[in-house]
């Protein structure tokens, strides 16, 4: 049987570059039950109300909901359990650096199976105030109105 190659998304938290700055991202690995990777190999998964602590020197993810497996027996898991990272030791002492410097996060962007192990992508982020949110909205919509003009410009409409 051959391996599972490539990268396939499970979830991703699109929200979260809504309500946060994203300053830099990391790839960790999750410490998961059987039936928890069944349910992602199923496609469900929800990282909406997702954040990451340190304990202890460890890194744990907190408020991610994989729902129960539909085939499990009593040894279904418990659906917003709290699950280890599994980062290298330099880049958690990094990390917990960076978090303790104050107005940071950890927030979860995105879920996925790359060459069939479950890992998720993780952002230290700032919150946004509600301003910057109005701010990075009309950007956008700037952005857009500008390459449709750029479109209609170079098909000679007006």
């Amino acid at each position: 049987m051959p391996r599972e190659t490539g990268r396939k998304v499970i979830a991703s938290n699109r929200k979260a570059r809504h309500d946060y700055t994203v300053l830099d991202t990391w790839e960790a690995g999750i410490v998961l039950t059987g039936t928890e990777v069944k349910s992602l190999r199923a496609g469900r998964a929800s990282l909406v109300d997702g954040f990451a602590l340190v304990d202890d020197g460890e890194i744990y993810l907190h408020g991610v909901h994989i729902p129960e497996y539909v085939a499990g027996t009593w040894t279904n898991h418990a659906p917003r359990r709290v699950r280890k990272l599994l980062l290298h030791r330099a880049e958690i002492e990094k990390l917990i650096g960076k978090i303790k410097e104050g107005g940071l996060t950890l927030v979860p962007l995105s879920m996925y199976f790359s060459d069939g192990r479950a890992k998720v992508e993780i952002a230290l982020a700032r919150g946004k105030k509600a301003w910057d949110k109005r701010q990075d909205l009309a950007k956008r919509d700037s952005d857009r109105e500008i390459a449709r003009a750029y479109g209609r410009n170079l098909k000679g409409r007006r």
